[in-house]
């Protein structure tokens, strides 16, 4: 392995949806890999910076970014930084990702390979809540892992909405943007929320046959859904979560009321453990899946490049 410092194209390049997402739920299976709890370093006007180190038996990484929700209205990225990748054998550095890129890429393949286990409906349409870099990747993730050709755009920003309007026209995709998400949800099999996050965006409950990749809070203080939907969700559907790591970070589940420790996550659904088997799953009822974030995902980036690279030679 020799050392690539990879822009962004790059870095996106190497990191296909399909084959991150195999890679997601490969890992999930891997014993040597080993993902401590990551560092949540507040910032003074309301950023977060991130510390997160992973590593298995041959790849080891550490994700350092930083979260500024009002880059936004700065025009400037919310999510910036690096991910550095070393050799476990050698302790040499071996490459360093863009971390906005693995954070989109790796994310959306999460809720890819957590619709291609739990959705109880793939043919859309698609509603995505939220237009920025989170909601265009997982449009195209949903369009390349998913076959998803009919989409729904619905933002608070009218602009960032006809963006991704025309990304996916782009992509030969029908798309249109919708006002009140809310009222959407009744005819969107595949919802997939990307809000800042910031307060309760979602007071409607999903279809019956709904699959929800729920991206927005990753914070016990963020949230997007509200309580009344995800107590119901509760009672009704199945709820997921990414990792265990959801236990303490699941703003939109914790501010419900839940235990979240009592749900399975996706290592078990990928597995068939006994956790997923004794889980509430009712025969008709939607699907919640809660996503955080993990260094796991970042890892499986790393080892998602590294076998790209070996088998370009």
């Amino acid at each position: 392995m020799s050392d690539a410092i990879l822009s962004p194209d790059q870095t996106a390049r190497a990191l296909p949806y399909s084959a991150l997402a195999q890679e997601i739920a490969t890992l999930l299976q891997d014993p040597t890999v080993a993902v401590p709890p990551r560092i949540v370093q507040a910032l003074q006007g309301g950023g977060s910076l991130f510390v997160m180190p992973a590593a298995d038996a041959q790849v080891a990484i550490t994700k350092l970014i930083s979260f500024i929700p009002g880059n936004a209205e700065r025009g400037l990225p919310t999510i910036q930084g690096d991910i550095v990748v070393f050799d476990v054998q050698t302790g040499q550095r071996v490459a360093l990702l863009d971390g906005p890129t693995v954070t989109a890429r790796r994310t959306a393949a999460v809720s890819l390979l957590a619709a291609q286990q739990l959705a109880p409906r793939r043919d859309g349409p698609m509603l995505i809540v939220g237009a920025g870099v989170q909601g265009r990747s997982h449009l195209e993730a949903f369009h390349q892992g998913l076959g998803v050709q009919e989409v729904w755009v619905a933002s608070r920003s009218r602009a960032s909405a006809d963006a991704l309007v025309a990304h996916a026209h782009s992509m030969g995709l029908q798309a249109r943007r919708v006002d009140e998400p809310n009222a959407a949800l009744a005819d969107c099999p595949l919802v997939v929320s990307t809000t800042p996050a910031q307060q309760v965006v979602l007071t409607a409950r999903p279809r019956s046959d709904a699959f929800v990749a729920a991206v927005g809070a990753f914070t016990p203080r963020m949230v997007e859904w509200s309580a009344e939907v995800c107590q119901h969700l509760a009672r009704t559907g199945t709820l997921v979560v990414d990792t265990r790591d959801a236990d303490h970070e699941a703003g939109d589940l914790l501010q419900a009321g839940l235990d979240v420790s009592t749900l399975p996550s996706l290592a078990d659904v990928v597995g068939q453990t006994v956790a997923w088997q004794n889980a509430h799953r009712p025969a008709d009822g939607p699907v919640f899946f809660k996503s955080c974030g993990w260094g796991g995902w970042d890892l499986a980036a790393a080892r998602c490049l590294e076998r790209t690279r070996a088998q370009q030679g």
